[in-house]
């Protein structure tokens, strides 16, 4: 008997074959194994007919400067996606930064400019305001409690305030970390933003984890859901896996609940317009 290749189903787009046109982007992380973003990113490429693709890169934070700077001397690499727990050590290795990254101290993003100049970007709190106001969740006037005061973290603080938040809690246990945060936000958003020991669970519409507790299955919570009011919005960064401990116990609690891959799919029009990826 013959095999009979399987065939792909109709409009799916296929993979753009690596040659030696090929445009490069890398995705930087400590794991990697739960980045989603070349699942995104390559077959947009493809339907695009974008001569690139994306791969992910395993850096550890010791190797992280001789890295980059060892990629940003890649003649056809042309932008690097920046993943945990890179993000704020990232901003410092771009030779400008936006003013998104001046406020936040992080990046996610670094665009090589046609002077071979590098431009860093943070997408990820216009992404995770953008995906929570998709799902019906409007930060506009919120009480949101935000743990995890890092490179998404302080992303997503800036954003949600940006959009109107009227409160902002913010907790981390590096507390200087914490302190720098809440201090750039405030002399942005004065009087709606403070730092807390623990998050103000009782009355927050949205609770946020912008820390890396989910990815392991043995990892705490990083708060207690049940401590919410009913009706609030329970928002996990975490993309993989999809259902972190934190959000069963929130849904088994009667919460509303948001994914992390939401923070994601918020940034694929940002991404597009940042590295200029248009139909050729």
């Amino acid at each position: 008997m013959t095999d009979t290749p399987q065939q792909a189903p109709a409009g799916t787009p296929r993979q753009t074959l690596v040659s030696g046109t090929t445009r490069l982007y890398a995705v930087l992380g400590d794991p990697v194994g739960q980045v989603q973003s070349p699942g995104l990113l390559n077959p947009l490429f493809a339907r695009l007919g974008i001569d690139a693709v994306l791969v992910p890169v395993h850096v550890r934070p010791a190797d992280l400067e001789p890295v980059v700077r060892g990629l940003q001397r890649v003649g056809n690499l042309d932008g690097l996606f920046v993943t945990v727990p890179h993000k704020t050590a990232a901003a410092l290795l771009a030779d400008r930064r936006s003013p998104t990254v001046e406020i936040t101290g992080s990046a996610n993003a670094l665009r090589r400019e046609p002077d071979g100049t590098w431009l860093a970007e943070n997408f990820d709190g216009s992404g995770f305001v953008a995906g929570l106001a998709q799902a019906g969740h409007q930060p506009k006037g919120a009480r949101v409690a935000l743990v995890g005061a890092g490179g998404a973290g302080s992303a997503i603080a800036a954003a949600l305030l940006a959009a109107g938040a009227d409160r902002l809690t913010v907790t981390d246990p590096d507390t200087p970390r914490l302190t720098a945060l809440v201090d750039r936000l405030a002399a942005h958003w004065p009087g709606r933003v403070r730092a807390a020991g623990e998050p103000p669970l009782a009355d927050s519409d949205i609770a946020v984890n912008a820390t890396p507790l989910g990815l392991r299955p043995d990892d705490p919570l990083p708060f207690p859901p049940h401590a919410l009011p009913p009706g609030a919005v329970v928002a996990d960064i975490i993309m993989k896996p999809r259902e972190t401990r934190l959000l069963r116990e929130a849904d088994a609690h009667g919460l509303h609940v948001h994914h992390g891959r939401h923070m994601l799919t918020g940034q694929i029009d940002s991404y597009r317009a940042f590295f200029g990826l248009h139909t050729p």
